[in-house]
């Protein structure tokens, strides 16, 4: 099976190296160190279950990689123009794109089903683009639990004992094709499942993301240091209760347990992907992540005061620092 990973990052080259273990005949889109790195000695994963070594064609030009079975898309929602702009010569007739990404993705309300069904996530496809030139029975959704960092190019190390992806497809079916790169990702690093409520884990993972990206992303510090203070803990209870009322006036049931969570985070020394974009000097997808959520939220007519100010000051502070221009 021939597979392409769009996005030469920490998470695209992380499963790019496990679809190699799986078996797939790979290929990622990468550009800069990243691919001057992979090119010259393939891609070296550093993980809990060992060090493995992979090599993959690379190129930053699609067409020079020829049509896939399946496509792997595991950039950042800032750069998801770039992929629709990019991404034709890749796809065949029947070629499936999972999009393995944090946040609210363009395709959320195709067969969702009810008043809402095929509507426009604008602040993530503002002009259409990827509705149009991918098309949203291609999609398939991704969510992903990995903490992953390039440590040099071409060097990618995994915090996590086991990662762990959930494949889903819009509109609850549980496909071959989704089955089919389930079945050349799992193994002893990486547990993958195929869902039939996709849009549930994409909530539940929303959890994780907005009770830490914005106070980490204001204070600069991990999780870690944050919920030792009683008072984060505390907003993190009213920030799930927010948002788990957003998701189930849409149709989900997402998993909550703010005492869990909070246990997660007081051993979480990983800083969020925002974080170390901030202080990269990196674009911050915050529409995706953060603005999107709200917008459901006004859609659904659910208030969300805690989040609202959060995401307000996160914007405030991304434009100071001239990484975001919402």
């Amino acid at each position: 099976m021939k597979v392409c990973v769009f996005g030469g990052g920490a998470i695209g080259s992380h499963f790019a190296a496990r679809l190699v273990q799986g078996g797939a005949e790979v290929s990622v889109v990468a550009r800069g160190a990243q691919l001057a790195a992979i090119r010259a000695d393939g891609i070296r994963l550093e993980a809990a279950d060992g060090v493995f070594e992979a090599r993959v064609a690379a190129s930053e030009r699609p067409a020079e990689l020829g049509q896939q079975d399946a496509v792997l898309v595991a950039v950042k929602a800032p750069s998801l123009p770039s992929v629709a702009a990019a991404i034709g010569p890749l796809l065949g007739p029947e070629t499936p794109v999972a999009f393995l990404m944090n946040g609210i993705p363009w395709w959320y309300f195709h067969a969702h089903g009810g008043p809402l069904d095929g509507r426009h996530v604008s602040l993530v496809d503002p002009e259409e683009t990827l509705w149009r030139t991918i098309g949203p029975d291609r999609a398939i959704g991704g969510v992903v639990y990995s903490a992953c960092t390039v440590v040099r190019p071409g060097v990618v190390h995994v915090e996590n004992s086991r990662s762990r992806l959930i494949l889903g497809e819009p509109d609850g079916t549980m496909s071959a094709r989704a089955e089919a790169l389930a079945a050349l990702l799992r193994g002893p690093g990486v547990a993958v499942e195929v869902s039939g409520r996709i849009r549930d884990e994409i909530w539940s993972k929303l959890l994780l993301n907005l009770t830490s990206i914005p106070f980490s992303v204001l204070t600069l510090a991990p999780p870690r240091a944050l919920y030792t203070e009683p008072a984060v803990a505390a907003a993190a209870e009213r920030i799930i209760d927010e948002a788990v009322a957003v998701a189930e006036a849409l149709g989900c049931r997402p998993r909550h347990d703010a005492v869990s969570l909070v246990g997660q985070y007081l051993k979480m020394a990983h800083k969020p992907s925002m974080l170390q974009d901030l202080e990269l000097g990196r674009s911050l997808e915050i529409d995706a992540l953060l603005e999107a959520p709200l917008a459901l939220a006004r859609m659904v007519d659910r208030a969300t005061p805690l989040l609202d100010l959060l995401v307000a000051l996160v914007k405030v502070r991304a434009r100071v620092a001239g990484l975001y221009r919402g």
